[in-house]
């Protein structure tokens, strides 16, 4: 198990991370004995932390785990400030590098359910989010670092084979932070954000309904939340534009900027769909609306 993780995790943390990983074990058998833990196995996926099932008295959760210590700690502080919503796992146990966290089930992300949430579903998720107030100064990061962050990792991916001779350009990016820097210029009413909603994020909760994990808080505009599932959007029947107005009157969004910051974020969200491949009708969408 340790080189499948070591393989997963040295994107994120480098080659070092294979130090980490060979203590594995013994971390995840203190955890066991300071929580009375069964351990199952662990969950796919994952580039920054390692999620392993658990039962607690009977009771399923979820052990996560990183190298990244402060990373996870204030994960528990975001999971903990969005949990009067409802709309979080709730933090069960925390110690350095681990978190202990409610199992959402039956936990099948919404990205793959087949009758995936109606811009009615999302928008409830969204403004009961939203809800929550800021919290002064804990998290100072706001929307534009979010944003820049998340287009310069986008830049620096054009290297990958996949993506090598694409027709994903650099300009495509340059265009979007331009774009951003008018979008930010105009004074708009802000929340705090869950800074990460994209539909693997999203669980289904069943008769609780979806439930947001991993946040990456941060303050700035509500539309910034929705892009994903509008985008999510390209290529299927309820397109991009479907989706747009209706999740903006359903959750009492600003059609004209939800549909800049798509315009926005468009090329970014292309980039799964090139690696994976076979997915021609929902690139060419999400590059004529990034163009």
């Amino acid at each position: 198990m340790a080189d499948a993780i070591t393989a997963k995790l040295v994107r994120r943390f480098g080659p070092g991370v294979a130090e980490w990983t060979a203590e594995l074990s013994a971390l995840v058998a203190d955890c066991a004995r300071r929580w009375r833990l069964e351990v199952g196995e662990p969950f796919d996926g994952g580039a920054s932390s390692v999620a392993i099932r658990v039962t607690m008295a009977s009771r399923h959760a979820v052990l996560k785990l990183s190298p990244d210590v402060p990373f996870l700690a204030a994960q528990a502080g975001m999971l903990r400030l969005f949990e009067p919503s409802g709309r979080v796992p709730a933090v069960l146990g925390e110690a350095p590098g681990a978190l202990l966290l409610e199992a959402i089930q039956p936990g099948t992300e919404i990205a793959d359910v087949p009758r995936g949430p109606t811009p009615a579903e999302y928008a409830q998720l969204l403004v009961d989010l939203h809800a929550i107030e800021p919290p002064p100064d804990v998290f100072p990061r706001d929307l534009r670092q979010r944003t820049d962050q998340f287009l310069h990792r986008g830049i620096s991916q054009l290297d990958e084979p996949a993506l090598v001779g694409s027709r994903l350009h650099r300009s495509d990016f340059e265009r979007a932070l331009d774009e951003l820097d008018e979008l930010l210029a105009t004074p708009w009413p802000t929340a705090l954000l869950h800074g990460d909603l994209h539909l693997g994020n999203v669980l289904d909760g069943g008769p609780r309904g979806m439930v947001a994990i991993d946040p990456k808080a941060c303050v700035g505009d509500r539309c910034w939340d929705a892009v994903d599932y509008v985008l999510a959007g390209a290529g299927r029947r309820d397109g991009i534009e479907y989706r747009l107005h209706a999740l903006a009157t359903e959750a009492h969004i600003d059609a004209d900027r939800l549909y800049a910051w798509s315009r926005v974020v468009a090329a970014a969200t292309a980039i799964p769909a090139l690696r994976q491949g076979g997915q021609e009708r929902a690139v060419d969408e999400l590059l004529a609306l990034a163009r």
